[in-house]
């Protein structure tokens, strides 16, 4: 679990690798760690059914980690899953209104899935942020849309309502809050020059994951706590684990850079939503 404080901005930075899966709380991970002067120190890394009063099971899981989330303090939370969807298919109204309502807009994935792609004329829309950052998927791709569905629905709306996070850029960055960011560990890689197969349990795919972590650890960007939880990382085969700490990555390089931390009102980002890659 993570034993981290919240002390000033940077001292917790938490990485969610997210699912919105029935069972996703075998599959969603939490990395925890903290900044140490310009070095991501990574003290655990964990699935979601271990957070307090969480489960295997979707609702459990997810309920769980709203109240993780709510109670961390001035801390940054990197998640990801899409923050907002295509401009075009955006509701009239504020970001904060669209995830507000967004549960009670959408009776099911499915059909919030089959509402996008008629909307879109067929298509499968990117956002700016998306084609900037290189994501792989539309937020309402097949492989994606249970993600951004339950996301919004589920973590970001309940958070906005109950004012207890900051989501940006789209929301003002409140010092006494959580600060939302979304991350796509795929465009992190991407921009690093290190996209390359590390998701399975062929040998290939590990070597995959340990040389990911081994370069951002000799770049001195990174320090994982100990060669135990070095071991975890490297080992869950599914690359979920390691996702969880690229997205707490992420989030790090996205508060030290400050870019994008604020945006206009009338800026694509406050509408669309930002990816900290």
């Amino acid at each position: 679990m993570c034993d981290r404080k919240a002390g000033s901005r940077g001292s917790l930075i938490l990485g969610v690798d997210f699912s919105g899966a029935a069972d996703a709380g075998t599959k969603l991970w939490i990395c925890c760690g903290g900044m140490e002067r310009e070095e991501l120190r990574v003290e655990s890394c964990f699935r979601g059914q271990d957070l307090p009063g969480s489960a295997r099971e979707r609702d459990t899981c997810l309920r769980a980690l709203r109240v993780f989330i709510a109670r961390s303090g001035p801390s940054a939370v990197g998640l990801d899953f899409p923050f907002g969807l295509p401009g075009a298919l955006m509701p009239e109204g504020s970001w904060g209104d669209f995830a507000v309502c967004f549960a009670a807009s959408c009776e099911s994935p499915g059909a919030f899935r089959r509402e996008c792609y008629e909307r879109a004329g067929r298509r499968e829309l990117k956002r700016a942020t998306d084609v900037e950052a290189r994501t792989p998927f539309s937020p309402y791709n097949l492989r994606l849309y249970r993600q951004t569905y339950y996301g919004i629905g589920d973590v970001l709306g309940p958070l906005v309502a109950d004012e207890a996070v900051s989501v940006l850029p789209m929301q003002q960055a409140k010092p006494d809050r959580p600060w939302l960011l979304e991350i796509c560990p795929a465009s992190t890689l991407k921009s690093l020059g290190m996209y390359a197969p590390y998701k399975g349990r062929i040998g290939a795919c590990r070597a995959g994951r340990e040389r990911i972590l081994s370069r951002l650890e000799g770049a001195g960007s990174l320090r994982v706590a100990d060669e135990a939880l070095r071991e975890v990382v490297i080992e869950d085969a599914g690359g979920d684990a390691l996702d969880s700490v690229l997205g707490a990555w992420a989030t790090a390089r996205g508060l030290r850079d400050g870019l994008h931390l604020s945006v206009p009102a009338t800026s694509v980002y406050a509408r669309e939503g930002y990816v900290y890659a």
